[in-house]
């Protein structure tokens, strides 16, 4: 386990607070997290029924075909059943090849009518339980260098070479890079899944832009040749096409994204970082794509950073690293202010866009007054769980209801979800729900 202790008390908090010189804003007003949110995508007006949000956790437990199975069902039903307003749904890979676990959802003709089901039945939940509509957003995604779509066999497709995570991935120098015309075909997929998408009924698509992925990485590809690399207007083309295409061309659901910010990968291959020291985020050309992201429509964003294959610390701060991993000598809390913080400067450079907070999970049950603090003081417009989400479902009801979160059955930061992926079995939370799930 860690160095760092779990901190007790909100007197622990603010003196550790302090002690480090960090600035995480706390408040007892939870009644903000209680408030509906709306906002506007085209003429239609979307509203959420309170500021809580499930984020896409990659429950890597679908069928045949990429179909959510009767495991997925239980999780989102229980996600759905926990009170959050908007349920982000898990990555759900456009290709076959775009997979990074072989149970990855995969959306197609072949499980559309699953995927459908799923959407339906969480919406049901939710609705029967407290009486509010959730809007619902499907995450799409490509893996990139994490692709993995046959069990054991790593199937890397990377857009640069990377000085940094070539060889943490054991990449050879001559691997070849996907081609233009080839992420050109990419675009169409997008486009496809979020017809399916639509057809299945949900509010909004997610072009997943983060953590290392497809995307993410073009972001960075500073070094690549040709129209998706090295300018900003081509690194940000394939974002900015696909989520103009999609609003276009599949007008009955919005768009939005999951977007790093920092990736905290050392420059020319990393978004968001200081040049001359990965450490350090530069958030200049972030605000910039941002900025052209709400000119396409984008009504809201989920903002993140790091890469959890790579340095976890920087969004999941953790008490235990991952099985075979050495433990970051980092205080956690130091982690997490650094994700709401970057968050706050994204959201403060645009006020009136929806975005959501996270990456507080190492606190505990001392998360109630961070995630009103955030939301109060305007660094975020939304809070979102993950790791939590897996462990404590219901968290939402209870801060809502009972002014607290209950520690026994609040996330561990024990990161043994992530073992359960690395080990490509179903994925949750091997601690509170550990009848479902356990580490090999």
């Amino acid at each position: 386990m860690s160095t760092f202790p779990f901190l007790k008390s909100y007197d622990e908090l603010q003196s550790e607070l302090t002690r480090l010189g960090l600035e995480i804003p706390l408040s007892d007003d939870f009644s903000v997290l209680a408030e509906p949110l709306t906002f506007c995508y085209r003429k239609k007006t979307v509203t959420l029924p309170n500021r809580f949000v499930v984020q896409p956790m990659e429950g890597f437990d679908s069928g045949q075909n990429g179909e959510p199975t009767e495991l997925s069902f239980r999780r989102y039903e229980r996600f759905a059943g926990g009170g959050a307003g908007l349920l982000w749904f898990e990555a759900t890979a456009v290709l076959p090849n775009a997979r990074s676990n072989s149970q990855q959802f995969w959306l197609n003709e072949k499980s559309a009518d699953r995927f459908a089901a799923l959407e339906e039945k969480s919406r049901s939940v939710a609705k029967k339980r407290f009486g509010h509509d959730i809007i619902s957003v499907l995450q799409l995604t490509h893996s990139g260098r994490y692709s993995k779509p046959i069990r054991g066999v790593r199937a890397p497709v990377i857009v640069q070479h990377s000085g940094v995570l070539d060889a943490a991935h054991q990449i050879p120098s001559d691997y070849p890079l996907m081609t233009d015309d080839e992420l050109d075909q990419l675009q169409d997929a997008y486009v496809a899944a979020a017809k399916w998408a639509a057809k299945c009924g949900f509010d909004g698509v997610d072009i997943k832009s983060c953590h290392g992925y497809l995307l993410n990485e073009l972001l960075g590809a500073y070094t690549r040749e040709g129209k998706y690399g090295g300018s900003f207007e081509n690194r940000t083309r394939f974002l900015r096409e696909t989520l103009t295409r999609v609003r276009d061309e599949v007008p009955s659901v919005f768009v939005t994204s999951r977007l790093n910010v920092y990736d905290a990968v050392k420059y020319p291959w990393g978004f968001g970082v200081d040049r001359d020291d990965y450490r350090k985020w530069d958030l200049t050309e972030p605000k910039q794509l941002v900025t052209l992201l709400r000119e396409i429509g984008v009504p809201l964003l989920d903002v993140t950073i790091g890469n959890p294959y790579f340095n976890p610390h920087f969004n999941r701060p953790y008490a235990k690293p991952i099985r075979g991993a050495v433990a970051y000598n980092e205080n956690p809390l130091i982690g997490v202010a650094r994700f709401v913080n970057i968050v706050k400067e994204i959201q403060q450079s645009q006020p009136d866009l929806p975005m959501i907070g996270a990456g507080t999970a190492w606190l505990r049950d001392l998360v109630p007054k961070v995630a009103a603090g955030i939301v109060k003081n305007g660094w975020a417009s939304l809070f979102g769980q993950g790791r939590n989400s897996f462990a404590y479902p219901d968290s939402p009801y209870d801060i809502l209801n009972q002014g607290k979160m209950n520690l026994k059955q609040v996330c561990m930061a024990c990161s043994g979800c992530t073992d359960l992926m690395r080990a490509e079995s179903p994925t949750g939370c091997v601690l509170r729900d550990r009848d479902y799930y356990r580490i090999p």
